[in-house]
């Protein structure tokens, strides 16, 4: 892995950005700010008091610190339907790191207030004979370039952005679950029942980026990568809470993810260097999801947690 940056605070790897005062234009590359000098070269400055900083042909130039200030990058106008312009948020997982650990799945039920059954991320146990290593593989919407379920429902309630996001608006689903057929990951589930959440859940204003809030009976969900966390520039919840730092995310464009941990990553370079693969792609549906394979394991599996699972984070309570 080339780790190409270290960030404290699991955020902004959206909204940072850089202002270059006096010095020219400013291109935004994988979250980092880079400069083209037009000529405006300072005097009598030390070393010590110079930036680096990389032009838009890829050189590297000494440049005045005074001269450079970090300021949030202006983000671009957001509608929930159509998604972030110039994006393609695609999500990486590494089987290596994988224990079954389910803080993944538990982070994703309390924020998107699902409860029992219905996880949007499955945590299954993968073994190809007796006689080779099992390994844990997380599973969930695989955000498709060319997404089987979009093109089967008949009501557009199943869209994908213009960002590579692929959600579910239950307001206009009507249910016939032909979605669910059509995926060939298994990775939507449906409401058969009143999926009562509770006060907040229940009062939260309908947005169809932010799927399951409310859930409502008869419908379909599914993992929707989070959009409401991007929106604030933090990342999706099952990267920030798993602690192997099992999943990166970031955006294909900009040819970087970030992990929970905040290190950032070339990811042509980690897909090259690990193999990296995605799944079924016979079948021609070009996920967002890229898998790494459970070599060079850094944790040992675990048969025990298999029988483990974690559906409580959020507190059923009977709908008076």
């Amino acid at each position: 892995m080339e780790d190409i940056k270290k960030d404290d605070t699991r955020r902004g790897f959206l909204d940072k950005g850089v202002k270059v005062g006096r010095i020219g234009a400013l291109l935004s590359v994988g979250g980092f700010a880079v400069a083209k000098v037009f000529g405006n070269k300072a005097n009598n400055t030390s070393d010590s008091d110079m930036v680096e900083l990389m032009a838009t042909d890829g050189t590297l130039m000494q440049v005045p610190a005074s001269d450079v200030e970090a300021v949030p990058e202006k983000k671009a106008d957001y509608n929930p339907r159509e998604g972030f312009p110039n994006r393609k948020f695609v999500m990486v997982v590494d089987l290596a790191k994988c224990r079954n650990a389910k803080k993944c799945q538990s982070s994703c039920n309390k924020n998107h207030y699902i409860t029992g059954d219905n996880a949007w991320i499955k945590i299954y146990k993968m073994q190809e004979t007796e006689k080779t290593a099992p390994y844990w593989q997380p599973t969930l919407c695989q955000h498709c370039d060319q997404p089987p379920c979009v093109k089967v429902c008949p009501v557009d309630a199943t869209f994908k952005r213009r960002d590579g996001i692929v959600l579910i608006d239950n307001n206009r689903c009507i249910g016939c679950r032909f979605c669910m057929a059509a995926c060939p990951y298994s990775v939507r589930i449906f409401n058969w029942s009143d999926p009562w959440q509770g006060d907040t859940a229940e009062n939260t204003v309908y947005s169809p980026d932010y799927a399951g809030v409310p859930s409502q009976k008869g419908t379909v969900d599914k993992c929707d990568f989070c959009p409401h966390m991007i929106d604030k520039g933090e990342l999706p919840h099952c990267v920030s809470a798993c602690p192997n730092d099992v999943f990166s995310f970031g955006d294909l464009y900009e040819d970087a993810v970030t992990n929970g941990s905040g290190q950032t990553f070339r990811l042509s370079k980690l897909l090259k260097d690990r193999a990296g693969y995605r799944l079924m792609e016979n079948l021609g549906t070009e996920p967002s999801v890229y898998y790494l394979p459970p070599s060079e394991r850094v944790v040992d599996f675990e048969e025990g947690l298999s029988n483990y699972t974690e559906f409580e984070s959020v507190e059923k309570t009977e709908k008076p």
